[in-house]
């Protein structure tokens, strides 16, 4: 059975590390484990046992998500998710489908991450 995080980290792990490189978190993120430690980590120890339910791959995971976020227009968690996609071997024209999948079902709004995915994917 596989892990998947929204950060590759425990429920229980210390976000120190993520804390201090700002290019990793949004800062929408960074105020969440700030304010709310309490509320970070039972959301946290939730996100881990759904990623311990799903049968996907990560890298497939990772490009379920970035669709989503962009569906949602939730843009401040792409460059995270993109860089966590490329790093399970997701190419850019991966990246790209993941942000256009939506398409269909909610029009053009997706194509506002567009740009924001490939310069995540791109740096």
């Amino acid at each position: 059975m596989r892990q998947w995080h929204v950060l590759p980290i425990s429920a229980d792990h210390n976000l120190d590390i993520y804390m201090n490189d700002k290019s990793q978190i949004s800062h929408a993120f960074e105020t969440f484990v700030k304010e709310a430690p309490a509320h970070q980590k039972a959301w946290l120890g939730a996100v881990q046992q759904l990623g311990e339910a799903s049968r996907l791959d990560a890298k497939t995971e990772a490009l379920v998500y970035i669709g989503i976020l962009a569906a949602t227009r939730l843009e401040s968690g792409l460059p995270f998710h993109v860089r966590e996609a490329k790093k399970h071997g997701a190419s850019r024209e991966e990246v790209i489908s993941a942000v256009l999948a939506g398409l269909p079902a909610v029009g053009n709004n997706v194509i506002q991450s567009l740009p924001i995915a490939l310069s995540a994917f791109d740096s």
